[in-house]
């Protein structure tokens, strides 16, 4: 995955169309790693489980949402959860209540940092990162990855098991 090294501007980028959608950071283009069988898998299973939730819980996922973490940032979550009653937006400029990450094999360790951080600056209460081959779930809070077998969401009673999830994987 590469950054391109030409420096565009925000109205730019939001005109680019590339697949997979690309990130915006700082000025540059940033390149996400492109769907292979396990990372798809996981996106599936988490978008499938999350969105046949009762209404109640009130949260529904997105996959692949532009989610605007900063005014010169734009960043694109494998699962994004946002609150039912928040606004809908064609960006996400409102903190949603929780993104995944699933590392791809191009994936490096620093840019996910990176991005993980951009999130918890923006505010969002629930940062998690998934590493399909082992099936390993973890938490990012204060810039530490804690690994995790049960997810939970901030303000809510949700909390499931990692092992529910990864049932649902064939």
């Amino acid at each position: 995955m590469a950054a391109s090294g030409t420096l565009v501007s925000v109205e730019e980028y939001l005109r680019t169309v590339t697949d997979p959608d690309c990130e915006f950071v700082r000025g540059v283009l940033e390149e996400r790693a492109g769907g292979e069988y396990d990372h798809s898998t996981w996106q599936t299973i988490l978008a499938a489980f999350f969105n046949a939730l009762p209404l109640e819980w009130g949260i529904k996922a997105r996959t692949e949402l532009r989610v605007q973490v900063a005014p010169d940032n734009f960043r694109v979550p494998d699962i994004t959860l946002l609150g039912r009653s928040a606004p809908r937006e064609q960006i996400i400029t409102h903190p949603p209540v929780a993104v995944f990450e699933i590392l791809s094999p191009e994936d490096s360790m620093t840019r996910m940092l990176e991005k993980l951080a951009d999130y918890e600056q923006m505010g969002i209460g629930a940062i998690w990162l998934i590493e399909p081959k082992k099936q390993l779930c973890f938490r990012y809070q204060n810039g530490q990855l804690t690994p995790e077998t049960v997810l939970e969401l901030p303000g809510s009673s949700l909390t499931v098991q990692l092992a529910e999830i990864a049932a649902l994987a064939d």
